[in-house]
């Protein structure tokens, strides 16, 4: 009986190596592998069932063409899992309760209780969770996965989120993507580092600060007083228009760009503006405004640039403002207590300040949209990724992240 279970145990580690080897690192896929080594060398009766059962194992834990796409990741605070850390900042979350519900409980630099939405993009992708660009530890095989170049605070123009002091503009982010670029060229050559790029799956967060961080952060601000909205947003969008052409002219061949969500309704805006919970219409307008005009401002850059991989649209409109409003006018319906009340913060609506240890605290955070007075948790960032992965056009167009995987197979490096 004793043999029969550690033979039935070997083939389940078979087959768990064959089920990860599209959707894991190589690292973990050797790592697998020696730990099914050990468990056959336990089971087999002779030398020659041992060799076998190992060789079972190692044959799909070996370099693939098939292994997972690398990922890019570009903007501000809602997809920001780091950086930030390695700088002298105060759009920080590298101290406790972020993280609160991560494996080890700790502050990762994500704004949120778990994980964000680029993580969970990650797993639908069959990668690991990407490393900040700054982070030490990307280097190596770790940079064939990726890089995160996300920097809370940011927006599209440079003088958002000045009160933040030090973060890493998008300008900035582009400098570091071409340095990547040259790290990998040099550790695995210029062919296989433009296979990388060109086969990655590309994301970029900005708008929401250009507006709560800049237009609307003072009364008369200084871009109030230049821009009209209209006038404004068409001025971000001709300025984002650049910093798309160039994140395709780096070789990005497959990008999802998001919307700007319902900035009017997080925490934060209500503690000041609202005495019921109601959103803020100046700001849900300016959001109603802006989302529309960059779904546009995509289809003319696909229409310039062409289908590029020969799959269709290069540019991917994503409607996050579509997704969070499901969840502000029914939270219920989505199993939510509240989606008015962030679960960390202080003062009305838990939306004064920053999420910090002496913060009021929510005991169960699924039961929230809102992790913080800005960002979703991990449950709500759940939600909206399933929305990237199969959501209808009202979601995400011209195609959701389904379809995309389906049609880039062949792009995998």
């Amino acid at each position: 009986m004793l043999y029969k279970w550690r033979l039935h145990a070997t083939f389940q580690c078979i087959h768990q190596v064959y089920t990860h080897t599209l959707a894991t690192t190589s690292h973990f896929q050797w790592q697998l592998a020696s730990e099914c080594g050990a468990i056959a060398a336990m089971a087999a009766s002779s030398w020659q069932v041992a060799l076998l059962a190992v060789a079972l194992c190692l044959l799909p834990a070996l370099p693939a063409a098939g292994a997972a796409r690398a990922f890019f990741i570009f903007g501000d605070s809602l997809v920001d899992n780091g950086n930030n850390n390695y700088l002298m900042t105060s759009a920080r979350a590298d101290s406790w309760p972020y993280g609160i519900d991560t494996p080890d409980h700790r502050a990762t630099g994500r704004f949120s209780n778990g994980k964000n939405v680029v993580d969970l993009i990650s797993e639908q992708i069959g990668s690991v969770p990407v490393l900040p660009y700054l982070s030490p530890e990307l280097d190596g095989e770790n940079l064939l996965v990726g890089a995160n170049f996300a920097s809370a605070g940011i927006g599209i123009l440079n003088d958002t989120g000045i009160q933040f002091a030090n973060i890493i503009r998008i300008s900035k982010q582009l400098t570091y993507f071409e340095q990547y670029k040259h790290r990998l060229a040099k550790l695995y050559g210029p062919e296989r580092a433009a296979r990388v790029v060109g086969g990655a799956l590309t994301l970029i967060t900005l708008g929401g600060n250009d507006f709560v961080n800049n237009y609307y952060l003072v009364p008369y601000s200084a871009r109030s007083r230049e821009f009209s909205l209209p006038d404004y947003i068409k001025y971000i969008l001709s300025e984002y228009k650049q910093v798309l052409r160039r994140i395709h002219g780096l070789g990005a061949r497959r990008i999802l760009v998001t919307g700007v969500g319902p900035i009017g309704c997080v925490p934060a805006e209500l503690a000041m503006h609202s005495l019921d919970g109601s959103c803020d219409p100046e700001l849900q307008r300016a959001s109603e405004a802006y989302n529309p005009q960059m779904e546009a401002m995509l289809n003319q850059l696909n229409a310039e640039v062409g289908s590029g991989n020969g799959n269709g649209a290069v540019f991917v409109a994503v409607n996050t403002r579509r997704a969070h409003d499901d969840f502000i006018a029914d939270p219920k319906a989505y199993g939510f207590v509240t989606a008015t009340e962030a679960c960390c913060g202080q003062g009305r609506f838990n939306g004064i300040g920053i999420c910090t240890m002496v913060s009021s605290l929510c005991a169960n955070r699924d039961e929230y949209v809102f992790w913080d007075a800005f960002h979703p948790t991990e449950r709500a960032n759940r939600l909206i990724a399933q929305n990237y992965l199969t959501g209808s056009t009202d979601y995400i167009s011209p195609m959701n992240l389904s379809t995309i995987l389906h049609l880039d197979r062949h792009l995998h490096d």
